[in-house]
């Protein structure tokens, strides 16, 4: 079958597509013997849009090979260039055709239609040369790395092979290609080690000094630099030089290290990065036609598992879903936010100004107890102005604007009767927070918003002494404030609309990820973990081992396991939160005795790392009182998954959160959970845990799975 007939039967399955153009042009470059044939990819939507790769799209990228292929071999052209669009190249595949997907021949074909097409660009009878003018993200990369040279943006602003973060390979050309490009170590980064760590991107200047790009021009007249560029090339003016890859230990040892971190990152709990390393390791032979086909098996096979269908789900509640949340009101609601006030001046408080301060722009003043504190915060945010500074991520003239604009004061009045958002970090006590609520009021405008950053109180509670409950909403963050995404937004049973609208058009501003949320203890992260982290410490005190525990959760791959994030949570948080659940769900959250002896003994966890890696702290160990039922590995993980449903279950009933889909983005957003898990709920249905708790998947089917 030829590739024309393979990509027009593939056609049919994508009914969405977002078909992308190539449009060849032909150019006088100085000095060639000829005309030079620029492809350029445009799928004809604004700039800020991506271009995507579907049968179609491919279809077309095919045809316009098909005319340089004729212009080449007739002697009409010296060379072909392919760019994208400006601002973006392209970015891959299109996820939302592949996950319709039905059958195991189908994926296949994807993979080899891909193949098909880009590896012509390398076998044309003239010098092949990707632009990478823009945003360029799995099969936009590997297009270019079919090419013979390749020059790239120093203002690019992404650049990365992010299958594995999806639960994918890169599966046209990537696994086999770029470590004979640019050595196996240096690939392993690119495939396995940024997608693991939260899919980081590549800038411009980066993927020139891997040796990605064979030259980096500055993104004003980059198409323009890289034209004269290719004009030397071809006339022997340029000779491109590349590193010799050494194929003798160092790309074992490579590919070693590309296991240690799949091992670290999912615990053998996904599939993807060990495919992709497979590919790897064989790729040292240099065949890159196996290489090829060993790609086309494995995309094949993994776009028909569930951890690539969790991967698309959980990439699709991010990408939508969170920029679109659930139950929002109408935003022509919303007031403008002229000044901000933050009622204490410790860490937490200090960074919710810092970030206000950054994404609004507007003036922020603390308060707290004494000057001391007051001074620390302001310092605080000066500090950290200066780090940006320092890294060159602002100019002289913005950190001194931004330092003009924090300040702290003692009296409330003095800093809060012109603010049009107030929200509070102080103890997470309820007497503490109502005191400081009616304090503020007393102060505030009538129209300022009354936030709380409560991780587990009832934000109805505390408004209900106030004249105005109805300006008083939920605003929980995450630690650290500037990593973690999610907003949890909690609208009190007096919330009007106009507060919440104005509090969502703040998430907006800050760049956050917004989920809403009823008034229910714990709201909806805390409330899932501290029911799991609190079955893990329920077997625990029954008497399985603390290791035995631990490794039980290994298979979901999480990022860390239930005692480490403990540790970075605090115990005596921990306990606190537990303590508040167990008030409002007596029997389903315990409050564990050996968790409040740590607490007592102000231990910070329950691990020393004096050897280097986690190990149960002797003094903890002296503490624990357990008894004499011993659970094994697997059946611990059914205990805790079993208890996870069951509150998933139960929020959903609740109303908590609109749908399942709002607790997955929690998770992901939150509590940094992996894409391959979806969340949470697209695991516990793969797993047959919903059903055997619930007695229903949580998810229809087809969504983050197999279409039925």
């Amino acid at each position: 079958m030829s590739t024309a007939e393979l990509l027009k039967g593939a056609a049919e399955l994508f009914p969405d597509e977002v078909v992308t153009q190539a449009h060849v042009r032909h150019l006088d470059l100085p000095g060639a013997a000829g005309k030079f044939a620029l492809i350029t990819l445009d799928n004809g939507l604004d700039h800020t849009k991506p271009t995507t790769f579907g049968p179609q799209s491919l279809a077309n990228l095919n045809a316009a090979v098909d005319q340089v292929e004729k212009e080449a071999s007739e002697g009409t052209i010296v060379g072909v260039g392919i760019t994208g669009k400006p601002f973006i190249f392209a970015v891959g595949a299109d996820l939302k055709g592949v996950e319709l997907l039905k059958r195991h021949e189908d994926a296949l074909a994807i993979g080899k239609g891909g193949h098909d097409v880009f590896k012509r660009l390398s076998g044309l009878a003239v010098p092949t040369f990707a632009y990478y003018n823009g945003a360029a993200m799995g099969g936009g990369v590997e297009v270019g790395l079919h090419c013979s040279y390749r020059t790239v943006s120093q203002a690019i602003p992404a650049f990365s092979l992010p299958e594995v973060f999806l639960g994918l390979v890169p599966g046209w050309g990537g696994c086999a290609l770029l470590p004979n490009l640019i050595g196996a170590d240096r690939a392993v980064s690119v495939i396995i080690e940024n997608s693991l760590n939260q899919n980081k991107q590549l800038k411009g200047v980066q993927v020139y000094e891997l040796g990605i790009a064979d030259a980096i021009f500055e993104g004003a007249d980059f198409l323009e630099q890289s034209l004269i560029w290719t004009a030397s090339v071809l006339k022997g003016e340029i000779a491109v030089e590349r590193a010799e890859i050494d194929r003798g230990e160092a790309w074992d040892q490579a590919v070693a290290r590309g296991r240690f971190i799949a091992d670290s990152k999912v615990h053998g709990a996904a599939p993807a990065a060990y495919r992709a390393l497979e590919i790897i390791e064989a790729a040292k032979s240099g065949d890159l036609q196996a290489g090829f086909d060993a790609e086309d098996i494995a995309l094949a096979d993994l776009i028909m598992g569930g951890e690539l269908r969790s991967g698309i789900y959980a990439f699709n509640l991010v990408q939508k879903r969170g920029k679109r949340p659930a139950g929002a009101p109408d935003k022509s609601l919303a007031r403008p936010v002229t000044k901000v006030g933050v009622v204490g001046a410790g860490l937490m408080a200090s960074q919710l100004a810092l970030l206000f301060l950054r994404r609004l722009e507007v003036p922020v003043v603390l308060t707290d107890i004494d000057q001391e504190r007051v001074d620390k915060g302001v310092g605080y945010v000066h500090a950290e102005i200066e780090k940006l500074l320092g890294k060159g991520r602002i100019n002289q003239d913005k950190a001194n604007r931004l330092k003009g604009l924090v300040s702290g004061v003692l009296d409330k009045a003095e800093g809060f009767a012109d603010a049009d958002f107030i929200i509070e970090a102080v103890f997470e006590e309820m007497g503490v927070k109502q005191q400081v609520f009616a304090e503020v009021e007393a102060v505030a405008p009538a129209h300022a918003i009354l936030a709380t950053n409560t991780s587990s109180l009832s934000v109805s509670e505390m408004a209900s002494k106030l004249k105005h409950p109805e300006r008083v909403v939920g605003f929980h963050f995450f630690n650290p404030v500037a990593i973690l995404p999610l907003l949890e937004i909690v609208r009190g049973e007096q919330t009007d609309d106009a507060s919440l609208a104005t509090a969502f058009g703040v998430v907006k501003k800050l760049k956050k990820t917004a989920v809403l949320t009823k008034d229910a203890p714990a709201f909806v992260v805390n409330r899932i973990l501290t029911r799991f982290m609190g079955e893990i410490q329920n077997v625990i005190d029954e008497g399985t081992p603390v290791a035995t525990a631990e490794k039980a959760i290994e298979p979901l791959g999480l990022p860390m396991s239930p005692l480490v994030l403990l540790e970075l949570v605090g115990p005596a948080i921990g306990l606190h939160v537990s303590e508040t659940l167990n008030r409002s769900f007596p029997d389903r959250f315990t409050v564990s005795e050996n968790l409040a002896a740590v607490v007592k003994a102000g231990k910070r966890g329950f691990y020393v790392y004096d050897s280097g890696k986690p190990e149960l702290d002797p003094e903890v160990a002296a503490l624990l009182k357990q008894g004499d039922t011993v659970l094994t590995e697997e059946q611990t993980r059914n205990r805790v998954l079993d208890a996870v449903a069951q509150e998933i279950g139960l929020m959903l009933e609740e109303g908590v959160v609109a749908e399942a889909q709002d607790i997955d983005l929690c998770l992901i957003t939150g509590a940094g959970w992996p894409f391959h898990l979806g969340g949470i709920t697209p695991y516990l249905d793969r797993e047959g845990v919903s059903e055997r708790v619930n007695g229903k998947p949580f998810l229809a089917q087809g969504v983050a799975s197999v279409p039925a």
